[in-house]
C-alpha cells in the first residue's frame, strides 16, 4: 500500500494552491485581462494546481469544497478544518502578494475587492448568493465527478475538467458577482482592505452551492458512493 502524505505536506500543498488561485486571479483582473483573461487565469491556475497537488492533498484549494467533503464523510472533520485554515490563509498570501508585488505598477488598477468581487449594480444580495450557489454546485458536482467517484473517467487529470467549469462559471456570472465560488478568494483580498459588505454572498453562497453539488452527485447520480470512505 502506498504511504500516505503527511499532514503537514497536504497543508502545504493546499496553502500554495488557493494562494496560487488567488495571486493569478487577482492578478489578471488589476492587470486589466477582460472578462475571457479573467475566466482563463482563474480556471488555469485551478487545472494546473489541482494536478500538481491533487495526490498529495486531493486539491481542495476551497473552503466550501472542503466542507462538502466534511459533510460527506470523505475527510475527518479535523483534518478538514485545518484545510480551511490553511486555504483561508492562502488566500490571504496570494492577494498579499499582488497587492505588493503590484504596489506602483504604471496601468495597474488600484487594489479595491470591489474590482474582483462585488455585486453589480441592481442585483440584490439573494440573487448574488443564489448565483455563487449555482456556480459552486455545478463546480462540486464536476469535483465529485472526476476526482471523488473511484469510477471517474478523469481521475488522473481531474484539474483539467475541474479548470474548465471554473471558466466557464466566471464566463456566467463573473460580472455579476465576481463568480468566486470560493470563500478563500473572495476572503483574502477583504480581509486586507476590511472591505466585508454583503458578506455572506461569498461565504453561505458557495458553502450552500457545494453542500448542493455533492450531495446531488452522492446520492442521486451515485447512491453507491454514500457510504464510501
Amino acid at each position: 500500500m502506498q504511504a500516505q502524505p503527511a499532514l503537514h505536506s497536504k497543508l502545504i500543498a493546499e496553502f500554495v494552491g488557493t494562494m496560487t488561485l488567488c495571486a493569478i486571479g487577482i492578478g489578471s483582473i488589476l492587470a486589466g485581462a477582460d472578462l475571457l483573461g479573467v475566466a482563463l487565469a482563474h480556471g488555469l491556475a485551478i487545472a494546473t494546481m489541482v494536478t500538481a497537488i491533487g495526490h498529495v492533498s486531493g486539491g481542495h484549494l476551497n473552503p466550501a469544497v472542503t466542507t462538502a467533503m466534511i459533510a460527506f464523510k470523505k475527510i475527518a472533520p479535523v483534518q478538514g478544518l485545518m484545510y480551511i485554515i490553511a486555504q483561508l490563509l492562502g488566500g490571504v498570501a496570494g492577494a498579499g502578494l499582488i497587492m505588493w508585488l503590484f504596489d506602483g505598477a504604471d496601468g495597474i488598477k488600484a487594489f479595491d475587492p470591489t474590482a474582483t468581487v462585488g455585486l453589480v449594480g441592481g442585483l440584490s444580495s439573494t440573487s448574488g448568493m443564489l448565483l455563487e450557489a449555482l456556480a459552486t454546485m455545478l463546480l462540486v458536482w464536476v469535483v465529485y465527478g472526476v476526482a471523488v467517484d473511484s469510477d471517474g473517467a478523469f481521475a488522473k487529470v481531474a484539474g483539467l475538467p475541474i479548470g474548465l467549469v471554473v471558466t466557464m462559471d466566471i464566463l456566467m456570472i463573473g460580472p455579476l458577482t465576481g463568480a468566486t465560488m470560493n470563500p478563500a478568494r473572495w476572503f483574502g483580498p477583504n480581509l486586507l482592505l476590511g472591505a466585508w459588505d454583503n458578506a455572506w454572498v461569498w461565504i453561505v453562497g458557495p458553502i450552500l452551492g457545494a453542500l448542493v453539488g455533492g450531495g446531488l452527485y452522492l446520492y442521486g447520480l451515485r447512491p453507491r458512493m454514500g457510504g464510501d470512505s
